[in-house]
């Protein structure tokens, strides 16, 4: 059965992100100390790999938005291919929601990121057929999350809730009005608290 799956590490007062994020802080300001646990830390331990596991098991297309493609705004005025050099970790069809038309940027290992100008909605779709039986993965950040919720397509979320306070940033509840979800595993480390969530309405 075809899923769509969402896996984010959030604060404690409900950040993915702190604020300022730029290409020297694709995280925002502080933002990487929510990704200790599958980041290198030493503390990390078996919980950790196991939700890592999570993280990277294979899916057949992704969602995400602009600003988690790359820290440009506005129109496409310099040369970028996103964050992850140049064999990203998908594997499989990227659809990235913009304002800004840009035609697809293929890369090594299967990854192509195609750029959708017309919403969420478009964009899932495409991924949709994309992924054919093999399953979605909304891959951030929180205002596409946000949409994916509010539009009631996640069938699991997995929230690593870090032990951490960054006090503004980018958040994925606001303005969701009910959650909808129950959860069906945890696991702990010393670096965060892992919760996978199944959509129970």
């Amino acid at each position: 059965m075809s899923e769509t799956t969402c896996h984010m590490s959030i604060s404690l007062d409900g950040f993915v992100a702190g604020p300022d994020q730029s290409a020297e802080d694709p995280l925002g300001k502080r933002g990487q100390e929510l990704h200790a646990w599958h980041l290198g830390d030493p503390r990390a331990n078996e919980a950790d790999k196991i939700a890592n596991e999570w993280l990277m098991r294979p899916r057949g297309a992704y969602v995400m938005g602009r600003n988690m493609f790359g820290p440009i705004r506005g129109d496409w005025d310099e040369e970028w291919r996103g964050w992850w050099g140049a064999e990203p970790p998908y594997h499989a069809p990227v659809f990235v929601l913009t304002h800004h038309p840009h035609d697809p940027i293929q890369m090594d290992g299967g990854t192509t990121f195609h750029f959708i100008t017309t919403g969420f909605d478009a964009a899932y779709s495409a991924a949709s057929e994309a992924a054919g039986g093999s399953g979605v993965d909304i891959a951030g950040g929180a205002l596409t999350v946000r949409q994916a919720l509010t539009a009631g397509v996640i069938d699991e979320l997995t929230l690593d809730i870090a032990p951490v306070l960054l006090g503004s940033g980018e958040r994925i509840f606001d303005g969701v009005e009910t959650f909808g979800f129950e959860p069906v595993e945890v696991l702990h480390s010393p670096l965060t608290t892992h919760i996978r969530y199944r959509r129970t309405t």
